[in-house]
């Protein structure tokens, strides 16, 4: 009897079923995302605002370390990128996502999904003083300002603020301005350190679950009761906006590289209005909308670049969303290795 015949490789998929893979991942992202801010409220509902992000970061951390057996991923190695990796877990996850989780219990999810958009626009200010190889343009430094006037639009300055929670909406803000922060951090401190992006951002997430866990009992009882739908919330924050969504982005920036992969970040805002209304019955003015738009077409200008000089490359980190600067900066073999350097993330 002769041996088999070795198994012949299945044939190539087609550019057009590639094109349509990407995009069907890509709009699954952006719905993920999108669709935390009413994950972040309904789940406020049942939970404090701290086990609101305790438990999404214990689910994300158990999706991500699943991966990491399978990939069977090695995690970093040096006390100091595990430094770096800690400050990074509560620049851009444990600080922002409780920030997001107590402004959820004063405003709608709408406005916290559009006040999270603002994060390049923050980033783009912080750049002025923080990273001088990063020197605005005059298209760049417009952005910047069109950008706040959409910010002071969906607020409705002109009517002195009536209507919006003050201090929640400080709290989304600043959840955003953390993520600039962390952004300009980890860029400066967490390049090139030869672990993979999913073992970084893995150990990120733990890290933010281990801060959690201690902060979490500090300030909060258990609850007496606990409500189906909130928990169900909580888990699909955690699962899949914190954990599957970063693995379908590893995806989607190694098949169509980080520039394009960038653009979910503009749709995020768009879904979590949808959303708010359709499903939570939010109420919406006609100057959120509108508003919503002039700051994404600020924080588009923001990215844009007129030159090609590069900055150092930031690693993976687990946050709401990624980072359209650094995603378009790209990663180290990218394209070669199938691996992204943008930020996955955080609603």
């Amino acid at each position: 009897m002769s041996p088999a015949a070795p198994p012949t490789a299945p044939p190539a998929p087609s550019s057009a079923s590639r094109l349509l893979d990407w995009r069907v991942r890509f709009g699954v992202l952006a719905l993920i995302w999108g669709f935390s801010f009413v994950f972040i409220k309904v789940g406020t509902e049942g939970f404090a605002p701290f086990q609101v992000t305790f438990g999404r970061l214990l689910f994300g951390t158990a999706v991500l370390a699943v991966a990491l057996v399978v990939k069977r991923d090695r995690l970093p190695r040096g006390a100091r990128v595990w430094g770096h990796l800690t400050v990074a877990a509560f620049l851009l996850n444990a600080l922002p996502f409780s920030l997001f989780a107590y402004a959820e219990l004063t405003i709608p999810s709408t406005l916290a999904g559009i006040c999270n958009a603002t994060t390049p626009l923050w980033g783009m200010l912080l750049s002025l003083v923080a990273l001088s190889e990063d020197r605005p343009t005059r298209v760049r430094a417009a952005g910047l300002g069109i950008g706040f006037m959409g910010v002071l639009t969906v607020l409705g300055a002109w009517q002195g603020f009536s209507g919006v929670d003050v201090t929640g909406t400080a709290l989304a803000l600043l959840a955003s301005f953390s993520y600039a922060v962390g952004w300009i951090y980890v860029r400066r401190t967490l390049s090139g350190t030869g672990a993979s992006n999913l073992s970084l951002a893995g150990s990120q997430v733990g890290l933010a679950t281990l801060q959690l866990a201690v902060v979490t009992p500090l300030f909060t009882s258990v609850p007496k009761s606990v409500e189906v739908l909130p928990l169900l919330a909580v888990i699909a924050l955690g699962a899949l906006g914190t954990g599957y969504a970063m693995l379908l982005q590893y995806g989607v920036v190694a098949e169509v590289g980080p520039t394009t992969a960038a653009m979910v970040t503009y749709f995020i805002p768009v879904i979590a209005t949808t959303a708010g209304v359709a499903l939570l019955d939010e109420q919406l003015a006609w100057n959120t909308p509108v508003g919503a738009l002039i700051v994404l077409a600020g924080a588009a200008l923001t990215q844009t670049r007129t030159s090609n000089r590069t900055t150092p490359p930031s690693p993976p980190v687990a946050g709401i969303h990624p980072s359209p600067k650094d995603f378009a900066q790209g990663a180290p073999g990218a394209e070669r290795a199938g691996t992204m350097n943008g930020a996955p993330s955080r609603a």
